[in-house]
């Protein structure tokens, strides 16, 4: 009988209900609270990563404001998702990065692992593909994948949804949220992956070299400094598109502090910035994409997409960091452009 419990209370930690049209998704996921040290967490963690189906391809240590608190995020991926949505167009493929993220919170600064929630995500880049039902339940298996190698981590296994959270119906419509949708231009994220740049040479191999090369030769800046990138993951997910995480301590600053201004849960003098539970956001995005003869470098509107990691900082925030999106947008085009 004993065992028998056992195997329902495991199946219940990994299995996720069907999704209901009017109920209210996390972008993110808080999957564990550590009951050990950050340290421990993330060594315990990375075995259990590699012991997994999950392809590990980066780790990054987040540099959070005045050092207050810990971070570290991992990109990953899923052989089984890739596979199901390898019909899928290859501008999509931001749906199947997968990114775990560790961090310190509260006045104990206790550690909780979460993820950028893989179904809410399929719901926004898989919403008109004739596929999408096949895709969601691919995006929950990996789900359940995440959940299950994170139980390795002594502690208390969890399943919140975390904010912001969205109906199914506003995922698959996102164009912005509230008043703020105008400051995104009303775009979806199809609207919202920008050209950088073309090449017709027919090279790709050549051209993601190129860039990266670029990318890498970069100085880069402090946080008040949007200047410069770092090449977190460099993800080739099929023949036709090569993904890039990229990072600075710009980026990482603003959105941590953006999303803890006006918070008020969780925040304390020993607990400054509780905006720390949103960095599985990171790393910011570029896409390569092989399109018949061109080769298209596309990266994200950044507006658009802290909207969609970050709405839950509150209208506020975004009117008092209006001008933080576009100079990532234009610090980022110029890494990749150079000189030409």
């Amino acid at each position: 009988m004993k065992n028998c419990i056992v195997v329902t209370v495991v199946a219940f930690i990994f299995w996720a209900p069907p999704v209901l049209a009017d109920e209210s998704i996390g972008i993110f996921e808080t999957v564990l609270e550590s009951s050990v040290s950050f340290s421990e967490t993330t060594d315990v963690l990375e075995k259990a990563i590699a012991d997994s189906s999950l392809n590990l391809h980066a780790s990054q240590n987040v540099r959070v404001p005045e050092n207050m608190h810990q971070a570290k995020v991992y990109v990953l991926t899923s052989p089984a998702y890739v596979d199901a949505a390898m019909a899928e167009s290859p501008r999509t493929v931001s749906a199947q990065i997968l990114r775990i993220a560790v961090f310190t919170s509260g006045d104990e600064q206790t550690t909780f692992v979460n993820m950028a929630n893989p179904v809410a995500h399929a719901m926004v880049y898989y919403s008109e593909s004739g596929n999408y039902e096949a895709l969601i339940a691919a995006a929950n298996e990996a789900a359940g994948a995440i959940r299950q190698l994170v139980t390795a981590v002594p502690g208390k296994a969890l399943s919140v949804q975390a904010e912001p959270r969205r109906t199914e119906k506003k995922y698959r419509k996102f164009n912005g949220d509230g008043p703020a949708k105008m400051m995104a231009k009303f775009r979806n994220w199809q609207e919202s992956q920008l050209q950088i740049m073309v090449d017709d040479s027919g090279g790709f191999e050549e051209v993601v070299e190129q860039l990266v090369t670029r990318l890498d030769a970069g100085s880069v800046g402090d946080n008040e400094d949007p200047l410069g990138w770092e090449v977190v993951s460099q993800i080739r997910l099929r023949d036709d598109v090569v993904h890039l995480g990229l990072t600075n301590p710009f980026i990482e600053d603003k959105m941590v502090r953006i999303n803890s201004r006006f918070r008020k849960d969780g925040k304390s003098d020993l607990s400054p910035y509780p905006g720390v539970d949103h960095v599985a956001a990171l790393p910011t995005e570029v896409l390569i994409v092989k399109d018949g003869d061109e080769i298209l470098v596309l990266h994200y509107g950044q507006m658009w997409r802290m909207q969609l990691y970050f709405w839950d900082s509150g209208y506020r925030a975004f009117t008092a960091n209006v001008g933080v999106p576009g100079k990532i947008v234009n610090s980022i085009e110029d890494a990749i452009q150079g000189d030409q």
